[in-house]
C-alpha cells in the first residue's frame, strides 16, 4: 500500500534511519535531489535498494530540463523548456517534434535508473515570476498547450506518468514561493481565462497535478495546495479531474501559513491532496508522519497510475557510469543536444542559478 507522505534522504545510499522511515505505512514516496546522485549506476542501485525495503514505494525527481534537473552526471543535460517556445515562433513543426523527443528522452533516462516519474512539465506562463521564467515553455497559453502536449506525448510513449505544475498557475506572481509568500490578487475569471487554460486544455493527458503555494486572495484565503475550493470544488467537482494531487514541498516558505509540518500536511490532505511532500528536514518529516499515522491511506488506484515502466536489469540491459540506452536513445539524444548547442541563450541558462535551490548546497528545494 502507498502512504500519503513523500520524503527525501540525505545521501547517495540508504541509512538505517532511512530504512526505518521507508517502512512506515504512511510513507508512500521518495523524491531524489542532486545530492543523491553520483552516476546512473549508483542511482539504479539506490532505487533498487529502496524497493527491496518497500516494494510499493513511488520514487520521483525534478528533471524538468534547463536550470532544474537533478540527474546530471552521466545523463543528458536537457534544454530549458523555454528554448522550445523560442523555436516555436519561427519553426513550429520542428519545435513540436523536438519537444516530443525531449519528453521521451527525459522519461527514458529517468525510468532506466529506477525512478518512476519526474515532476514535469511546468505548465505555468513565462510571465513575471522570479522562480518560473524559462522553466515554462512560453508566455502565451496557446503556445504552451501545443508544446506541452507534444512533451507529454513523449513522456507517455516512454512509459512515464505526467505531472502538470503549478495549478492554477504560478507564472503571473512575481514572488518566489520557495522563499516568500506569493499572492495573486486577480479574479477567478482572469485566472481561468489565462493561467488555467494550460491545465484545462491538457487535463486529459495529466496523470497528476501539483498545486501552487500561491494565495489567490480574491478567490480563497488559503494557498491553492491548502484550498478545498481549488482542489475539491474546482478540480474534482467542476472539472471532474481524477488524477493524483501532489502538494508542493511543504517546507517552502509560502507553506508556513498553515503552521508547522504536522499542521501543513494535515491541511494539504484535508484540502484534497493525495500525497504531501516534506523535504530537507528530517525532524519535520517525522512530525508530519506522526500527524497522519491514523489517517486513511490515500486513493490507491490513483497513485498506482504514477508507477513507471521501469526496465529490468539483464545481461542485455545494464546501467553503468554513463547511460547508453540503445540506438533510438542515441539518435534522439544527439538531436536534442544539437538543438541545445544552436542556442546561445540555452548555454547561459544551463549554467545559471537553479531557482528552486533556495537553501544550502547540501539541500535542494522541491518542485
Amino acid at each position: 500500500m502507498i502512504g500519503a507522505l513523500m520524503l527525501d534522504i540525505a545521501g547517495t545510499e540508504l541509512t538505517q534511519e532511512d530504512i526505518e522511515l521507508l517502512s512506515a505505512p504512511q510513507v508512500g514516496g521518495v523524491i531524489l535531489f542532486a545530492r543523491n546522485i553520483q552516476s546512473p549506476a549508483q542511482v539504479r542501485d539506490l532505487t533498487d535498494h529502496m524497493r527491496q525495503v518497500r516494494p510499493d514505494i513511488l520514487i520521483a525527481v525534478d528533471q524538468e530540463g534547463g536550470r532544474v534537473q537533478r540527474l546530471k552526471q552521466g545523463f543528458t543535460l536537457l534544454p530549458a523548456m523555454g528554448r522550445f517556445g523560442e523555436l516555436y515562433q519561427s519553426e513550429p513543426e520542428r519545435a513540436l517534434d523536438l519537444a516530443e523527443e525531449c519528453g521521451w528522452l527525459m522519461a527514458t533516462e529517468v525510468l532506466a535508473v529506477g525512478i518512476d516519474f519526474s515532476f514535469a512539465p511546468v505548465l505555468d506562463l513565462n510571465g513575471v515570476s522570479d522562480v518560473i521564467g524559462d522553466r515554462a515553455f512560453a508566455a502565451r497559453p496557446v503556445d504552451i498547450i501545443a508544446l506541452a502536449d507534444a512533451f507529454l506525448r513523449g513522456m507517455h510513449r516512454a512509459g512515464m506518468a505526467t505531472t502538470g505544475k503549478h495549478f492554477p498557475g504560478h507564472g503571473s506572481v512575481k514572488a518566489d514561493s520557495h522563499v516568500a509568500a506569493a499572492i495573486d490578487s486577480r479574479s477567478f475569471s482572469e485566472i481561468q481565462q489565462q493561467d488555467m487554460q494550460t491545465f484545462l486544455q491538457l487535463q486529459n493527458q495529466l496523470d497528476a497535478l501539483m498545486p501552487a503555494h500561491v494565495i489567490y486572495d480574491q478567490v480563497d484565503p488559503n494557498p491553492a495546495g491548502f484550498s478545498e475550493f481549488w482542489l475539491q470544488q474546482v478540480l474534482r467537482k467542476d472539472l471532474g479531474y481524477d488524477g493524483v494531487l501532489f502538494s508542493d514541498d511543504l517546507s517552502m516558505q509560502a507553506a508556513c501559513v498553515a503552521g508547522d509540518a504536522d499542521a501543513r500536511i494535515h491541511a494539504a490532505l484535508v484540502a484534497g491532496c493525495d500525497m504531501g511532500l516534506v523535504c530537507n528536514n528530517r525532524a519535520a518529516q517525522r512530525l508530519a508522519l506522526s500527524a497522519i499515522t491514523d489517517f486513511p491511506l490515500p486513493n490507491q488506484t490513483r497513485l498506482e497510475r504514477m508507477r513507471g515502466k521501469i526496465p529490468e536489469l539483464s545481461t542485455e540491459f545494464k546501467i553503468t557510469e554513463v547511460l547508453d540506452l540503445g540506438d533510438e536513445w542515441r539518435s534522439v539524444r544527439d538531436r536534442i543536444l544539437a538543438f541545445k548547442e544552436q542556442s546561445a541563450a540555452l548555454l547561459a541558462a544551463q549554467t545559471s542559478h537553479d531557482p528552486t535551490n533556495y537553501s544550502s548546497s547540501t539541500k535542494n528545494a522541491a518542485t
